[in-house]
């Protein structure tokens, strides 16, 4: 498949962190052992040469069950000699079943054992249900920035409070739904009373408090998943849907992060095509570029043309 730049060939380098979400997240969601081969071609990631991605393979599979995770090695049924596989036991990982999915599993522990919140002063990440950084604490991987805010809200949306807040010189009377952490930046989304619809805004971008109303103040709405937090609709730009075909080697990245009905088809060689609403065409741009040659935009035109165009000024410039 051909990415944004029609042919254009990009070197594509997936995070240690990323390559361990998603590896946990296949290995959750399999009933049956997979190769590594399998493996392999399922998350992507890995080096080309068969000996280093060996390597790099057991290193990930012992970085799990440091952390807790037992990668069951089981014969892969109806292989005669016996090939090995790998799995995860969704319910001896979970313990009781709280309702969540394979890859909400998977973030769900990478998280815990992973991220630290940063200390504050009057214990507002406490009030999320998170542990407090400190001299003593283990190492980690990422640090999560205290909010009060976001203490703030977490109270909102656990005991129904509609908030109000001033955003880009607008007042905002939101009903709170979900809080969420990406890229270094808190968010909060719910419906928005004075746009009438849902939104996502971002904590740090909040001008001045933060007031919450009386409890019991709406009824909750089930909160969506974590798209909520994309940075292509993090905007007030006309909405416009957009197809993005995404190459198999990326699609477990839509299998995680968008919803069923976002993802509008599905090939035998396990590529898709997804749908999605963007708000912020510069923010959608930089996404679909995150992808670099495993995705291509399918429609609408413009969204293409502006593709093109920022590739050719680019291109430019760098000359």
């Amino acid at each position: 498949m051909h990415g944004p730049a029609e042919g254009g060939q990009y070197a594509a380098a997936v995070s240690k962190l990323e390559r361990l979400l998603k590896l946990l997240a296949v290995l959750l969601d399999t009933m049956i052992p997979l190769t590594a081969e399998e493996i392999r071609a399922k998350i992507g990631g890995y080096p080309d040469a068969q000996a280093s991605f060996r390597r790099a393979f057991e290193r990930d599979k012992d970085d799990l069950r440091q952390l807790g995770v037992n990668v069951r090695v089981e014969s892969v049924p109806g292989t005669d000699p016996p090939i090995d596989g790998y799995r995860v036991d969704a319910d001896e990982y979970a313990g009781k079943d709280p309702g969540l999915e394979a890859d909400e599993l998977a973030a769900l522990h990478l998280a815990a054992a992973l991220v630290r919140f940063d200390a504050s002063p009057d214990g507002a990440i406490r009030k999320l249900g998170g542990a407090e950084g400190g001299a003593d604490a283990p190492e980690a991987l990422a640090t999560v920035p205290s909010s009060e805010e976001a203490a703030q809200l977490s109270t909102a949306i656990a005991e129904r409070r509609s908030v109000t807040f001033t955003y880009r010189g607008l007042e905002r009377v939101l009903e709170p739904s979900r809080l969420s952490f990406k890229r270094g930046h808190w968010y909060v989304s719910g419906f928005d009373r004075t746009r009438e619809a849902a939104r996502v805004f971002r904590l740090d971008r909040i001008e001045g408090a933060l007031t919450a109303g009386a409890p019991d103040d709406f009824e909750p709405v089930a909160a969506r998943g974590p798209e909520l937090t994309r940075t292509w609709e993090l905007g007030d730009e006309t909405p416009v849907t957009a197809r993005v075909a995404i190459d198999a080697d990326e699609a477990i990245w839509a299998q995680v992060h968008l919803s069923a009905e976002e993802i509008a088809e599905t090939s035998e060689d396990g590529s898709v095509v997804v749908e999605v609403t963007v708000r912020n065409t510069s923010a959608f741009r930089s996404w679909v570029l995150g992808f670099m040659d495993n995705a291509e935009i399918l429609s609408p035109p413009e969204l293409r043309t502006m593709m093109r165009e920022w590739l050719a000024e680019a291109d430019g410039a760098v000359a």
